[in-house]
């Protein structure tokens, strides 16, 4: 699934969690460690552990690189968002937002520029091209997003009914939509999470992961060729899924493609290296 049933602390995402989140390749995620721009801890099996405000300055980076900001001015903008970011998920909510070469911080509280901690006016900060947000949805969407991901730990009924009113408030809401089929995947509720991947699918079709989500479900209700038309799908969006190409090849094996099944296994070492 999209997110480990194995993440043993609140306060961490794993990788796995963290493309779920941010919608960013597993390739995009290690350039981004390979530059400097974060740095995750190790867990016990040697796998990356991200904090909150690691999703927060992965986010940034890869839009201001796209946004073709200097490394150098990236990094010291960086460093001074982590010394001012929350160590968790608040649950107000937090904007982050490129504006030509600047990064700017939105919260509750104010606005202010990250690279040199002064505050900003309200009609300093409009819709710009380069906008990075946590939550890019409107209040009540985030809210109720908010509250779900609050929840998730004490009162998993209850974060299930908040991240189903986000989707309705926002049937393109791709985050809420992952979060709550990985829920529905440790419940073993597969019926369920075919029919959420389903809707998902049809309002995020580029969502590498929503198509692989529905793979999951569909390998254990059993119906094979879909399940691996999903994985391939997810595959054709993100070839760096490596649990997609595990998954495709033990199907592949299943059904006699011994070539097949060697090809996706093989990368999946690959990427796993």
């Amino acid at each position: 699934m999209t997110r480990a049933a194995d993440d043993d602390e609140a306060s961490t995402y794993t990788l796995r969690r963290v493309q779920a989140m941010l919608g960013l390749s597993r390739s995009v995620v290690a350039g981004l460690i390979a530059e400097g721009f974060v740095s995750p801890t190790r867990g016990p099996r040697n796998e990356w552990r991200f904090t909150f405000q690691d999703l927060m300055l992965l986010r940034t980076a890869h839009a201001l690189q796209a946004s073709k900001i200097p490394p150098r001015k990236i990094l010291r903008s960086l460093a001074r968002l982590k010394a001012t970011l929350p160590q968790e998920l608040p649950l107000t909510g937090l904007r982050i937002t490129a504006i030509g070469a600047d990064v700017a911080v939105r919260s509750p509280q104010g606005q202010w520029q990250a690279d040199s901690g002064q505050l900003l006016m309200d009609f300093e900060v409009a819709p710009v091209a380069g906008s990075v947000a946590f939550l890019t949805r409107d209040s009540d969407t985030s809210s109720w997003f908010e509250r779900a991901v609050a929840l998730e730990g004490s009162d998993a009924a209850a974060a299930e009914a908040a991240y189903r009113q986000a989707i309705a408030l926002a049937p393109g809401f791709e985050a809420a939509y992952l979060n709550l089929g990985a829920m529905l995947c440790v419940a073993e509720r597969f019926a369920e999470l075919a029919s959420l991947s389903d809707d998902a699918v049809r309002h995020c079709p580029a969502s590498s992961l929503i198509h692989f989500n529905r793979g999951v479900a569909l390998d254990h209700l059993e119906r094979l060729p879909e399940a691996m038309a999903s994985y391939e799908r997810s595959l054709a969006l993100d070839p760096t899924l490596a649990d997609a190409h595990y998954n495709l090849g033990r199907l592949r094996e299943q059904i006699g493609d011994t070539r097949g099944a060697l090809r996706h296994f093989s990368a999946y070492k690959r990427l796993q290296r």
